[in-house]
């Protein structure tokens, strides 16, 4: 099937005078393949897939592609007339957790829909109103039928956490304790702020709390109220390394009663708190399938590896695969291109306190640690941002930073061009362009762009400038799993050319992949943070777990950090013998 969608925003007909009609070979011959209205729209069943129409629209609203050709069932649902189509849906279960892993826009959001009831399944055959013994019959013998049936007769009550928990402040202005006490059906808030180490915020108006603090505010608010399934879009967002685990604890131990599905993108988070997953995959905004269901670690070896076999559809080109760096043989043959002393800084009632090190030349260097604790004012001293207490960064090159928080204005060419690259040349589409999916932003006013992608154009942006040393913090926010690992491939690449990378984040798996040394703070967060010297990334992170208690180990098909059950065999050994972050013998 050949899948035709138009964006409706950017899509304007009046200003391009009509052109991907006019050029059509199939209109020309005088078919109406392409029929132009308010926007325009093309006929699947005529179009030849000639992509004539998508070279010449000026503002790339066009996407044509074909589904694969094993694929020969019918849709699930269909939003309109050359709109986005999703193919199957995943499969709750009671008593387990069930993981949604893929790209952003290939549905995962239309399928919670589905299931919650908000969306009835139009089997593809937009403004149609499907019989619901239609579509209960192609889930027959599934898992999927008696729940379809329940969502038909209305005995499903859906809970949803919603993704973007900084626009919940937007809708509600009171207090934390007035507005979880109005949706308190289970009477658990008490314990989930204890749980969720979030009872100090109770008194505070909604719109002064962190990122950190509004998501365990919704997750607290979600698992509060009663339901028969629970969808939990994102839920680590914002938090850190501890913080989501905890999360994750908590959601497994509710599930044991509930239906819970959730959308996690953190693979390590994913792989610690799912029983199965399921993979999404597709062309973003275009079309989405949804794969059977996996055993989480077969799930996302499998996404790693890029090839759904049951299907025979390769999600990229080359698998992904994770190896240890000698990076301490590394480290030794590079010269320091920064060093700092001992630095202080005191910031109201926090003080941060750094051991000298130094940042060498050709490394990407990982920095970690709880919220609170001063990573982001020590990557503004590094940038010249702040000026410490005591202590100085003797540094002669040029830092290229991206903030932790995104703003800025204008249309995305005029601020990639800022950086004084040729943003139109083939070297910079194939480095910038293609890799972080922009080309259908670019005449795009950045007001308009969602998180994910606002997030990309501010990473475009920093690594577009010409420097010495690129400084990004928590770079992996609002990016979906396959958007970290190609931000993963990116920077090892600029690493590579002599450049030197900083990444402060709270993700694993991304860290482990793309560091070559570690730097880990500690401390009481909101009150004093220790930085640690740069040191080997495997002795970095083993303090860091040591301190939360919590181990690592790699697994066996992938590489990846995987980790380990609380007082697993496992998780004792390890511990026994003080590795924190997998073995010596996994090297």
């Amino acid at each position: 099937m050949r899948v035709a969608v138009v964006d409706k925003e950017t899509c304007n007909p009046k200003k391009c005078g009509e052109i991907c009609e006019r050029m059509c070979p199939i209109n020309r011959k005088g078919d109406p393949c392409i029929v132009i209205g308010e926007k325009a729209s093309i006929v699947e069943d005529l179009c030849i897939g000639c992509g004539i129409c998508i070279n010449v629209c000026p503002v790339n609203a066009i996407n044509i592609v074909n589904t694969p050709e094993q694929l020969k069932e019918s849709p699930i649902h269909r939003y309109g007339i050359n709109e986005f189509v999703l193919y199957r849906l995943p499969i709750p279960v009671k008593g387990e957790v069930v993981g949604l892993l893929g790209q952003n826009g290939t549905g995962k959001t239309t399928a919670l829909k589905i299931l919650s009831g908000e969306a009835k399944p139009n089997l593809g055959e937009v403004g149609k109103d499907q019989k619901w013994d239609d579509v209960i019959k192609i889930f027959r013998g599934s898992e999927l039928q008696d729940y379809l049936r329940k969502l038909e007769k209305r005995e499903v009550r859906a809970v949803y956490k919603p993704q973007h928990v900084d626009k919940i402040p937007r809708a509600y202005k009171g207090s934390v304790s007035a507005f979880l006490s109005k949706i308190d059906e289970r009477k658990a808030i008490p314990e989930l702020l204890k749980r969720l180490d979030i009872t100090h915020v109770e008194g505070r108006k909604m719109e002064e709390l962190s990122g950190g603090e509004l998501q365990r505010v919704a997750i607290a608010a979600s698992l509060s109220k009663e339901g028969d399934i629970y969808y939990i879009d994102e839920p680590t967002s914002f938090l850190d390394v501890n913080q989501r685990l905890n999360v994750a604890r908590l959601i497994r131990e509710f599930s044991e009663r509930k239906m819970v599905l959730v959308v996690e993108h953190d693979l390590a988070v994913l792989d610690y708190i799912a029983d199965r997953v399921h993979l999404l995959y597709g062309v973003p905004g275009v079309y989405g399938i949804v794969s059977k269901p996996y055993g989480t670690r077969i799930g996302i070896n499998t996404f790693l590896e890029g090839y759904v076999k049951e299907d025979n559809v390769r999600l990229r080109d080359k698998p992904i695969k994770f190896t240890v760096f000698a990076q301490s043989e590394k480290s030794s043959k590079q010269s320091p291109i920064i060093e700092f002393t001992d630095i202080s800084k005191k910031l109201g009632d926090f003080r941060l306190e750094v051991s000298a090190g130094q940042i060498n030349g050709n490394e990407v260097l990982g920095i970690f640690g709880a919220n609170a604790l001063g990573k982001t004012t020590f990557a503004k001293i590094l940038a010249g941002a702040e000026k410490p207490d005591s202590g100085e960064v003797s540094s002669k090159i040029t830092i290229s930073y991206k903030a932790q928080y995104i703003s800025a204005s204008g249309y995305v060419n005029d601020i990639l061009s800022s950086s004084g690259q040729n943003i139109y040349s083939e070297e910079y589409r194939a480095g910038i362009i293609v890799p972080f999916a922009l080309e259908r932003l670019l005449e795009r006013d950045v007001k308009e762009l969602s998180g994910g992608e606002l997030q990309r154009v501010a990473i475009a942006l920093c690594l577009s400038r010409k420097a010495d040393c690129y400084l990004l913090d928590e770079p992996s926010a609002y990016l979906d799993a396959e958007q970290r690992l190609i931000l993963a491939k990116t920077i090892r690449s600029f690493s590579e050319t002599g450049k030197s990378v900083i990444v402060i984040d709270h993700d694993i798996l991304f860290l482990d992949y793309i560091a070559d040394r570690g730097m880990v703070f500690v401390g009481t967060p909101g009150k004093v943070g220790t930085a640690l010297a740069p040191t080997h990334l495997r002795e970095s992170f083993n303090r860091f777990l040591k301190g939360l208690g919590i181990t690592f180990r790699r697994d066996p098909h992938s590489g990846r950090p995987r980790a380990n059950k609380k007082d697993s065999q496992k998780d004792r050994e390890q511990k026994a013998a003080n590795e924190y972050y997998y073995t010596a013998l996994e090297e």
